[in-house]
């Protein structure tokens, strides 16, 4: 959620970077209805005041007058009494009016809340402007010694690459048919080898970011409250993506839905806490099934592990001081640590600066990290793919939108400070999504004779085993 008061200050700021985010929602509307609120509400406020300067001067008129009255006659009584009757009406028109305007006021807070839920986080000045992923910007490449993703896999290796579809089946790593039998498309079952490595590599990941990195491992729920995905910005905006459990329809007393990230549970931990300063940055990392309807995917990747409705993801997330740049050091802290993590499982990858399309609603910032898949990519004229990369992780950089929304705040100078608490900045990035990493690291690792060699990181997580197959 944005800061109400700036949008107040300077929506043109927010018109435009709603526009650079290619999202529609009507600011100008907003602006409209905040500005009748605020004027309801001084109104309100100057009646308020109106009445207990009454409570206070009414009573001891009321009793003056009527000392007077005792002594009065005809007219003169008459004319007293309509006097004490007027005074005394005068609170209860001014409870009525006041009443009135707080009505009016109420009935504007519903829409001011819904169009506030939709108004995106203005992407930072230094993302390049552009409409979809297409415009994009690469920033970096790594390719492990002796392999050139420019290059053809044969070259690179002297034999033609199996795609990680023939490469699962031959070794018996996964059970495509019958994880649609259970689940229907874009299901999968890892069977054998192929579970042990979707293990190995999440555990691998874990304590890669808590031993090595000092961040605390964390279990959250995925099955959360519709307050929880509003408050970390995965609603409204999103919702079509995920699943809806409707508790409410079935004597529950609220619905659920299933996250399609660990960042939801884990940002849902602190939601209207103030933090200790002290304890800032708080460092988190989960590993989470995830949950995601593909919704307006369909035809896209349906083949395979790559996109697929259940899968497994070790995220981390960085809690820290409302400052642009501590913000902005965390975020090339947490892409390091997962370029160090790709390295070591020899994995080539690239990284894209986003651009502004393609942001989404609730990121200043974001850099999408995408691994070299030989398996992907155009069909050469061998009937080999030319081989293309694909988003494996993605790292974003929120400011106070979480924050706000979820009212997480700390504040300045800890529990000796004064002033008021101030909300937290956030971030967020993938570790490692699985089963989809297995696509890079069974092709790339593939050996001519169809085993893979298991990379030696991995081999204490696999029982010692240096290949499979």
């Amino acid at each position: 959620m944005i800061d109400l008061k700036a949008l107040r200050e300077n929506p043109g700021r927010f018109i435009a970077g709603a526009k650079a985010k290619g999202v529609s929602v009507d600011i100008d509307r907003l602006v409209s209805l905040d500005a009748e609120r605020r004027k309801l509400q001084a109104q309100a406020d100057t009646l308020r005041a109106e009445q207990n300067r009454l409570a206070k001067d009414v009573g001891p008129q009321i009793g003056k007058l009527k000392g007077q009255l005792k002594s009065k006659t005809g007219p003169d009584a008459v004319a007293l009494q309509a006097e004490i009757d007027a005074l005394a009406a005068k609170p209860t028109a001014l409870k009525a009016e006041l009443q009135a305007l707080e009505a009016r006021a109420a009935e504007l807070d519903p829409a001011i809340a819904e169009l506030l839920l939709q108004v995106p986080l203005p992407p930072d000045a230094d993302v390049p402007v552009g409409s979809s992923s297409e415009d994009n910007v690469e920033i970096k490449r790594w390719n492990p010694p002796g392999f050139d993703p420019a290059k053809t896999f044969e070259a690179n290796r002297g034999f033609k690459p199996r795609t990680h579809l023939d490469l699962v089946r031959d070794l018996r790593l996964c059970d495509f048919e019958r994880g649609v039998k259970i689940a229907g498309s874009r299901s999968y079952v890892l069977t054998g080898d192929g579970m042990r490595l979707h293990l190995a590599v999440q555990r691998y990941a874990i304590d890669f970011m808590a031993e090595k990195h000092g961040f605390t491992p964390m279990s959250v729920p995925t099955l959360v409250r519709e307050e929880t995905m509003v408050g970390t910005g995965f609603f409204p905006a999103g919702r079509e993506q995920a699943y809806h459990v409707e508790e409410s329809k079935r004597g529950g007393g609220y619905d659920l839905f299933l996250t399609g990230t660990g960042e939801v549970g884990l940002m849902g931990v602190h939601k209207d806490e103030i933090l200790d300063e002290a304890a800032l940055p708080l460092r988190y990392v989960t590993v989470s099934t995830c949950y995601r309807r593909e919704a307006g995917a369909a035809g896209k990747d349906t083949a395979g592990l790559y996109r697929i409705h259940q899968f497994d993801k070790v995220e981390q997330v960085v809690i820290c001081r409302a400052d642009e740049a501590e913000s902005r050091a965390w975020h090339k802290k947490m892409i390091g640590y997962v370029e160090e993590l790709l390295q070591s499982l020899g994995l080539p990858y690239r990284l894209l600066q986003c651009c502004t399309g393609d942001l989404g609603v609730k990121n200043a910032d974001m850099i999408d990290i995408e691994s070299w898949m030989p398996g992907r990519g155009e069909v050469g004229k061998d009937g080999v793919p030319t081989g293309a990369y694909g988003e494996t992780h993605s790292a974003s950089r929120l400011y106070d939108f979480q924050c706000r929304r979820l009212n997480m705040r700390y504040r300045p100078g800890g529990a000796a400070g004064k002033g008021d608490t101030v909300f937290c900045h956030s971030l967020n990035n993938t570790v490692l999504a699985s089963p989809r990493i297995l696509i890079p690291l069974l092709e790339i690792h593939q050996n001519a004779d169809g085993t893979i060699t298991i990379p030696d990181v991995l081999r204490p997580y696999m029982g010692g085993k240096a290949t499979i197959g």
